[in-house]
């Protein structure tokens, strides 16, 4: 297995023993399948941070711990890794945790094993539950800083959120629906990835609240959840809610599975008149480009990921503390695609 790097960095890396990963790179026998992908995972994110890796000085690992399909994680980690040098004087160091559906019991799991792992911070996108808002106030106590992302955990000892303001995103999305479709008699689809992420709670009270007194027809909101914003889920349910609401000609999507939620509409020969969604990512930059989706909410990421960054490095007095409040929300039609 080729690679540039000391065998404790690796280690660090990828949360294993010195002696495994020695196994692993001498390719010895007696070492499971699982194990070699964690070290190549781990090389392949070192090989991602190599700069970070010729600074001295004081360095920092920095968890993040994600519950997101993987057109989001993984944008979200390319933001990363594209931000870690521009937080001198701190040298930083980040794993990644990225799981598309993990439940609140596997969240719970992995931020437990991170308090013996030498993480100095956690970035965290998961679901706002007692038990993980509990994993959260233990690793706090144990002198690691958690800032939440993208949805928030109220009541937990997080240091801070990192990310729009949902309620005013979802407000937003109202006023375009209700602007692009004037007159016109129509009911709302509105689609979470889970009722238990408190971002989506919040943008759905906004847009339910915004478009209870913006003027037109009254509209009725049909919503579907617990899908994690998978494609092949999110297809059935729409299909299904389209099947029982023939008056749906418009989406808000929450929770993504935005190419899933187009193919329902074109398999069932019905017009979506507006179609407004989240996150600039490759599917809905697609979608954008072919007219498919109406607009896009969208966040800097960059932006987001340093201000994340150094919300944990402020919590451990390396950082100056961070100003400023939500990530401004920026709507992006097919017309100034960035």
């Amino acid at each position: 297995m080729a690679h540039r790097y000391r065998v404790r960095e690796i280690a660090q890396q990828a949360e294993l023993s010195e002696a495994t990963v020695d196994r692993v790179l001498n390719d010895r026998p007696g070492v499971r399948p699982s194990t070699r992908e964690m070290v190549a995972r781990a090389i392949a994110d070192l090989d991602g941070q190599r700069e970070q890796l010729r600074f001295s000085g004081r360095k920092y690992m920095l968890d993040v711990v994600m519950s997101a399909p993987d057109r989001f994680s993984k944008t979200f980690k390319r933001a990363v890794e594209a931000e870690l040098p521009s937080l001198e004087p701190a040298t930083v160091r980040a794993r990644f945790h990225l799981q598309e559906s993990a439940t609140a019991e596997a969240v719970v799991a992995r931020l437990n094993r991170l308090s013996g792992s030498g993480s100095q911070g956690v970035i965290l996108k998961a679901p706002a539950v007692p038990d993980v808002a509990a994993a959260v106030d233990r690793l706090v106590a144990a002198g690691i800083p958690v800032v939440t992302y993208v949805t928030d955990i109220p009541g937990s000892r997080r240091s801070g959120y990192v990310g729009m303001d949902n309620r005013a995103a979802g407000e937003t999305a109202a006023y375009l629906i209700t602007t692009m479709m004037a007159d016109h008699q129509g009911d709302v689809l509105i689609t979470l990835s889970s009722n238990a992420f408190h971002g989506e709670e919040e943008r759905e009270m906004g847009f339910r609240t915004a478009l209870r007194r913006l003027p037109g027809p009254v509209r009725t909101v049909v919503e579907i959840a617990e899908n994690d914003g998978l494609d092949d889920r999110v297809e059935s349910l729409v299909l299904d809610a389209l099947d029982r609401h023939p008056t749906i000609s418009a989406v808000y999507s929450c929770g993504g599975g935005n190419s899933a939620i187009v193919r329902a509409f074109r398999t069932l020969d019905r017009p979506c008149r507006v179609f407004v969604a989240h996150d600039l990512d490759a599917d809905n930059r697609d979608l954008l480009y072919r007219r498919q989706i109406s607009a896009v909410l969208e966040h800097d990421m960059r932006a987001d990921a340093q201000r994340a960054c150094r919300m944990v490095l402020h919590a451990r007095d390396a950082s100056t503390a961070v100003r400023g409040s939500s990530s401004p929300i920026r709507i992006v039609t097919p017309f100034n695609m960035p």
